[in-house]
């Protein structure tokens, strides 16, 4: 089984892209939430499955894009024991930014 953590503001995103998605289809909504979680599970199976994204950032992350709907990605920390969800954005966010905001300046 594998076991991950979404962290307050990545269960945040969740719901704004659920919300996003639902105001046109609640059906597409949930078929792109199951996805994402989907995707969490897979890469808690095997953390190191996603990508270092230096030009993002310096700190230890993981990048996971989500095949069936590549606009979104899982932004996680491979080396907790309990693999840490910390953002699920759309592609055209300032994901740089909001790592920033969220884990701290690169360093």
């Amino acid at each position: 089984m594998s076991v991950y953590a979404l962290t307050p503001l990545a269960k945040a995103d969740i719901f704004e892209i659920w919300c996003y998605i639902a105001a046109d289809s609640t059906d597409a909504a949930d078929r792109v939430e199951q996805a994402i979680y989907d995707a969490c599970a897979f890469v808690a199976e095997g953390p190191m499955r996603g990508r270092s994204r230096p030009d993002l950032t310096t700190r230890p992350l993981r990048f996971w894009t989500l095949i069936r709907y590549p606009n979104y990605t899982v932004v996680y920390r491979p080396e907790t024991p309990t693999l840490q969800v910390v953002a699920v954005l759309h592609g055209k966010r300032n994901v740089r930014h909001i790592l920033t905001q969220r884990v701290g300046p690169p360093g």
